[in-house]
């Protein structure tokens, strides 16, 4: 039996869930389709990103179960979150450099 000092948490309903994976399915369907068309590479990109971005944040919150958790969790995943993407900036420049460098 829990005390009464801990926090107890709603867990997801199945409806819940079968919702979560629509969307990510639908929004799969969406960068399937982006890939056929012809964007500028720039766009494609944001466009795309932006939608694993989404993507990943449904599948953190609903199946990792982090939205059901008490925010300080999520506020010790945050800073990892920023050193991922300061590191994406620092090591991608490098990435593009090496791509010229190749003999064609």
């Amino acid at each position: 039996m829990a005390s009464p000092t801990e926090q107890t948490h709603a867990e997801g309903t199945t409806r819940v869930f079968l919702i979560v994976w629509f969307w990510l399915l639908a929004l799969t369907g969406v960068e399937v389709f982006l890939g056929y068309k012809q964007l500028e590479l720039k766009l494609m990109l944001v466009l795309l990103m932006g939608i694993s971005i989404i993507k990943a944040a449904l599948i953190i919150a609903y199946f990792m179960h982090l939205r059901y958790e008490r925010t300080s969790m999520a506020a010790i995943l945050m800073p990892a979150l920023v050193i991922v993407i300061l590191l994406m900036n620092v090591f991608l420049p490098d990435s593009v450099r090496l791509l010229h460098m190749r003999p064609h």
